[in-house]
């Protein structure tokens, strides 16, 4: 019987990349709701339609109290849906703070935002290999009650499991193309008002994107095995 996958794309920008590969190679039929972050309802699935479920990045601040009120706060209820009937979701940055905040856990304005390529302290190497991974982000999470902290770095939580569930705050899926694409519509970067080495940052990628294929492939194969363990 063949085991779905269902990926939450939030934005065009940010779509599954390595990460749907990753999934279609450990068998899985990967399916795409594509979120019109611009409307003020959405209904989404059944989480028990799903083996697992894949919240993906934005730029939106998770936070927001207005936004609480839109599709945000219906997906949340959604993530508690699936914990409670026993579907892992894995949650990508913003995606891994909607899990926090599904499950308790807060979401702020980080005093240290990252862009780039960042090692990683992991607890459980063969769930979260400690990297570089690559970041974008400028939000944290506090990690929800019952939930155990694995990955850090001296910036953010980097990672947790709650349950069948993994939230990671990098970005697994990132690779050249994908990155060319943020540059677009992100083409100054900068961190606390220092403009970023654009071209270093497209360098970085280029040279880390095989290795960075294969830890997607080891992180993807360490949740799914840790989740069936939880059974």
């Amino acid at each position: 019987m063949s085991k779905t996958a269902l990926f939450i794309q939030h934005q065009r920008l940010a779509p599954p990349a390595m990460l749907g590969d990753a999934f279609a190679e450990a068998g899985y039929d990967n399916e795409l709701l594509l979120v019109d972050e611009a409307a003020a309802n959405i209904e989404f699935p059944d989480p028990r339609g799903f083996d697992v479920i894949i919240p993906l990045g934005a730029t939106l601040p998770a936070y927001e109290p207005a936004l609480l009120q839109t599709w945000v706060g219906a997906e949340m209820t959604m993530l508690r849906e699936a914990d409670r009937a026993g579907v892992p979701v894995l949650g990508v940055c913003f995606g891994g703070q909607l899990l926090a905040q599904a499950h308790g856990g807060t979401v702020s304005r980080s005093d240290r935002p990252e862009i780039g390529w960042y090692i990683i302290e992991s607890d459980d190497p063969g769930l979260v290999p400690e990297g570089p991974w690559f970041q974008w982000h400028y939000d944290k999470w506090t990690n929800p009650p019952g939930a155990a902290e694995i990955a850090r770095n001296g910036n953010a939580v980097q990672a947790f499991v709650l349950r069948r569930s993994l939230a990671v705050q990098f970005h697994p899926e990132l690779d050249s193309d994908l990155l060319a694409v943020w540059l677009q519509h992100h083409p100054e970067p900068s961190l606390d008002g220092v403009p970023l080495d654009v071209a270093r940052l497209r360098h970085q990628t280029k040279t880390e994107q095989d290795a960075a294929a294969e830890r997607v492939r080891r992180l993807v194969s360490g949740f799914l095995n840790y989740a069936h363990c939880q059974r």
